[in-house]
């Protein structure tokens, strides 16, 4: 049982480990702000997922199996949150930008005397 359960653990760690390497090459690669949050996000839920499902059953314990899901429970809710915060900044900065280009390519007005 120890060899399936270490067998278990190794492929679901490494498919974790995949993942986050998949999302930093898209926070390297890609092209938008957006975008870079989305594939860093998804990836790292993703791959955490996978490497607290292949270490329970390494738990010592069903408290510790446990800490380890709440662990990965409070990321999920921490990175949702950040990336929504994230994403509204980059969004208000765009808007800002435009609004500010529009602003300076209107004419001038004229001066009244």
């Amino acid at each position: 049982m120890s060899l399936m359960a270490d067998a278990f653990t190794l492929v679901f760690v490494a498919a974790g480990i995949a993942f986050f390497a998949a999302g930093t090459l898209g926070l390297v690669r890609l092209p938008g702000t957006l975008s870079r949050i989305h594939a860093l996000t998804k990836a790292d839920n993703v791959g955490l997922a996978l490497i607290v499902l292949g270490l329970l059953p390494q738990a010592a314990s069903v408290l510790d199996a446990a800490k380890m899901v709440a662990i990965w429970l409070l990321a999920q809710l921490a990175s949702g949150a950040v990336a929504q915060v994230m994403a509204e900044a980059v969004m208000a900065e765009a808007t800002l930008a435009e609004a500010k280009d529009a602003g300076d390519a209107a004419p001038p007005e004229e001066s009244r005397p």
